[in-house]
């Protein structure tokens, strides 16, 4: 069996650890880059990303004319410089919307700050945690704008709604009908929820509980 000189190893064993350091610097830099774009942007297209990473590092001709790729760019400057504020701004709203809410006749506030308000009693049984309810549903944000509506009944489990239905639901007697406002943290939080619900978003529902099984 052929036998490689003793530099020949030493040089391919520097050669192959200079490629594993070259090939773990560039999986690196892509991570950096990965995690601060997940901030900055969680909805790019990965693949647009890529090619536009690509081209510039070649010096390829570029597929987006350069004048507007500036202008894309000082935007989402200016989109990420305004956040801090914006965070702010709907962080007051909510405050002030959940505070004229609770001031409201007949509004009970739960332990979690869930408000809730009867509209109709009812006389059936509450769901247990891992009931199956049947619900119809209006839910509104806090300007009045409708996201969602189920006037069909659905049936959902219980532990696999939003945190606010949750404890609420939990309390509520079959043929019931109440009013819900869910601050954000009991719903989608700082996250929102894609196009429809925004960041730290009170959310109300107009909810009555037809059925339950366990």
């Amino acid at each position: 069996m052929p036998r490689l000189p003793l530099l020949a190893l030493c040089l391919f064993a520097t050669w192959a650890q200079a490629q594993d350091d070259s090939s773990d610097l560039a999986y690196s830099l892509g991570v950096r880059m990965g995690e601060q774009l997940r901030e900055e942007a969680p909805d790019l297209q990965l693949q647009a990303l890529l090619d536009g990473l690509r081209h510039a590092y070649r010096g390829a001709p570029l597929q987006v004319e350069g004048k507007r790729i500036e202008s894309l760019l000082s935007a989402h400057d200016a989109h990420l410089a305004s956040a801090p504020q914006r965070v702010e701004q709907a962080i007051a709203a909510e405050k002030h919307f959940l505070a004229n809410e609770k001031a409201k006749p007949g509004v009970r506030r739960l332990k979690n700050g869930v408000l809730l308000q009867e509209l109709r009693a009812g006389k059936g049984v509450k769901p247990k945690p891992k009931s199956r309810i049947q619900v119809r549903y209006i839910g509104l944000l806090a300007d009045g704008r409708q996201f969602d509506e189920s006037q069909t009944p659905q049936w959902y489990r219980l532990d696999s709604v939003i945190a606010g239905w949750r404890s609420a639901v939990s309390e509520m007697p079959v043929g019931a009908q109440w009013r819900l406002v869910i601050p954000s943290a009991q719903a989608y939080g700082a996250e929102g929820a894609g196009d429809l619900i925004p960041p730290y978003a009170p959310l109300v529902f107009e909810l009555e509980l037809l059925d339950t099984k366990d």
